[in-house]
């Protein structure tokens, strides 16, 4: 049913074969798109990723704000804004909270 097709890679230009088995997953998957990158590109673009980065441009490094925890006072440093209206909390302690709540 399915036949490999030679695709071109959107970020270095190389052929790839997107195979008749991958074909027929992206199918069972319901994915709607072919690949538009080769597996290289695929690797280096999910490796920039998980070291924190992207693969098309760097991150700036997150602004930390510090807190003192509501609930025990403790104190920390977020990476959002707090506002006056709504209760911070440490890290420890907002887990903990999450973890009753299940």
């Amino acid at each position: 049913m399915y036949e490999d097709k030679t695709l071109i890679c959107r970020d270095c230009g190389a052929e790839f074969t997107f195979t008749a088995g991958e074909q027929e997953f992206y199918a069972e998957k319901g994915f709607q798109n072919e690949p538009v990158r080769c597996k290289a590109c695929r690797d280096a673009r999910k490796n920039a990723r998980a070291n924190g980065g992207n693969a098309n441009a760097e991150r700036a490094p997150r602004q930390m704000h510090e807190i003192t925890c509501a609930a025990c006072g403790r104190v920390d440093r977020v990476s959002f804004l707090p506002r006056d209206d709504r209760p911070v909390y440490c890290k420890a302690c907002f887990q903990a909270m999450r973890e009753s709540a299940r």
